[in-house]
């Protein structure tokens, strides 16, 4: 069994900068807690890091999938998908879309997507810590 090592990070999870220790065999995370002597959490640890694991699954999608008639889960292209979302969008006008974005993303994540937004031609784009 290989031996465990610590690598600080920061987490992913929002913009505040909070300091985590990944915990490592090399090839799996297996822990996560916090930086105790990080300036911004001070080895504080909010609800979100110990989300953090279901980032990570190796069952996780990590392809478009769309279900068939049928239920099933089918495979497309990144190419493919795009594609659909494209002519999904095209029958609707820019102020007909909203968008929605979520703490758990990070300021660059919000910052796309708010680009994308405006690249549509919306403003409709809002975020859960509004709420």
């Amino acid at each position: 069994m290989a031996r465990m090592r610590f690598v600080p990070q920061v987490c992913p999870f929002c913009g505040c900068g909070c300091g985590i220790l990944v915990g490592t065999d090399g090839e799996e995370i297996k822990l996560l807690e916090p930086w105790r002597r990080h300036p911004v959490n001070e080895g504080r640890q909010c609800v979100k890091l110990w989300e953090l694991p279901e980032a990570v699954q190796k069952d996780r999608l990590e392809r478009p999938v769309r279900m068939t008639e049928s239920g099933e889960p089918r495979e497309l292209s990144w190419n493919r998908a795009l594609e659909e979302v494209a002519e999904v969008l095209s029958t609707h006008e820019p102020e007909e879309v909203y968008f929605v974005t979520s703490a758990k993303a990070t300021n660059e994540d919000n910052y796309v997507a708010q680009k994308l937004a405006r690249t549509l031609g919306t403003n409709n784009v809002d975020h859960c810590a509004r709420l």
